[in-house]
């Protein structure tokens, strides 16, 4: 774009967590951590002392469906960005050393994942949500399944995760497409078939999890099944889950904390995947209330899905989604992340002016008629976390949802 000076590079690939099976559960956590320890001619010290050298920065994440590695730089810096992030997915060293030695680092990890009570709550409603598969499990893995890896062990599942015909390179900012398209051949040519494994279908099972913990606030996650990234009723979707909880006017910010007093934070979102999707809320509250909480969250996605929103309800998150938008638009980090993650999941880009129209369709007799899929499978996923008096507040909320 025209008087742009910094680019962001997003290599993402279609591979995470869900294609794990139970004994290589982390693996692909543990494996974006290993790549970063060296690759190509780069030590770890090198690998970062390269991109900051130029002021730039580099980062990774990995989700369930989804690795990204992103920089963040200058727009001289663009072939040093793709030699380093070439390098780390095709050519990194996986010592038995660093294997061992980071191991012990994401063994920290989980270890502080469990002390925190707000991380750790959405691990147990995910279990619940999809039990015994792959998205019922925590994407860092147990410190049983991190410790059968080892180097012959994480270079056989970096070949798999990582293969050319997995991966999108985007790039947002200042940039020439010619000098792209050139970069990408020479570092990421080597583009193949994808003949990995598919992961297998998941399926929403729904259960109640408590957790006692001596600590001051009770943690609540409530999931019911949502839609998956390419069902049709997707933006309305998106419009729920903001009417829901997704800001100061919603419909459980007003009522659980401005009216009633009883949680200092709550908001709801929806995660969608390639084949499933889980519409969730999230509060913490005083353990004496956590059940009142619950009623006041029920009835009100109750009453959002049987009732649909009002007219005004409905313009104001069309006016949110639209906004927040455009204003990811101004941002290349966002425009490169969200351009791969498109591609992978559609086969290409979707232009803002698509999805806006999108949202903008959306009739109350469309949110109505999504409300009645949302409530029409009977299930949900709870976990409450902190004292014992809370623990009842999950199956508090299935109760009054499905009454």
């Amino acid at each position: 774009m025209p008087g742009l000076k910094t680019f962001a590079l997003t290599v993402a690939v279609r591979g995470g967590a869900r294609w794990e099976d139970e004994h290589r559960s982390g693996w692909s956590h543990l494996l974006e951590h290993l790549v970063f320890k060296g690759a190509g001619d780069m030590s770890a010290r090198d690998i970062v002392q390269r991109i900051e050298a130029e002021g730039g920065s580099i980062n990774a994440a990995t989700g369930q469906e989804r690795t990204s590695f992103e920089v963040r730089a200058l727009e001289s810096s663009l072939p040093l960005a793709m030699q380093v992030v070439s390098d780390i997915v095709f050519r990194p060293t996986l010592s038995e050393a660093e294997v061992v030695r980071e191991k012990d680092v994401v063994a920290q990890e989980i270890a502080e994942a469990f002390d925190t009570p707000d991380d750790h709550v959405f691990e147990m409603a995910g279990e619940q949500a999809f039990t015994g598969q792959p998205l019922g499990r925590p994407i860092l893995g147990s410190v049983e399944s991190i410790g059968r890896a080892d180097r012959a062990g994480m270079e056989a599942w970096r070949a798999a995760l990582y293969a050319p015909g997995r991966m999108v390179v985007a790039v947002s900012g200042a940039v020439d497409p010619a000098r792209l398209a050139d970069l990408a051949g020479m570092w990421f040519g080597q583009a193949g078939p994808d003949d990995g494994e598919e992961p297998a279908p998941a399926a929403f099972t729904g259960g109640d999890a408590a957790l006692t913990r001596r600590i001051e606030q009770a943690n609540l996650v409530f999931e019911i099944p949502g839609l998956s990234a390419h069902d049709a009723d997707t933006p309305a979707l998106r419009l729920f889950a903001e009417i829901l909880g997704g800001g100061m006017a919603s419909r459980l910010f007003q009522s659980a904390r401005e009216d009633r007093g009883l949680a200092y934070a709550i908001d709801a979102w929806f995660e969608g995947y390639e084949d499933t999707g889980v519409l969730g809320v999230y509060a913490g509250a005083a353990p004496g209330r956590s059940e009142e909480l619950a009623r006041v969250a029920a009835t009100e996605l109750r009453s959002l899905a049987m009732d649909g929103p009002t007219e005004e309800e409905l313009a104001r998150a069309k006016a949110i989604l639209s906004a927040g938008l455009w204003m990811a638009d101004e941002s290349p980090s966002s425009r490169a992340g969200r351009n791969a993650a498109q591609t992978l999941l559609f086969g290409a880009p979707v232009a803002s002016e698509t999805l806006t129209a999108r949202v903008a369709a959306v009739t109350r007799e469309d949110m109505c008629r999504l409300g009645a899929r949302l409530l029409a499978s009977g299930k949900s996923a709870t976990a409450v976390l902190g004292p014992k008096t809370a623990g009842k507040a999950g199956r508090v909320f299935a109760e009054t949802l499905y009454a």
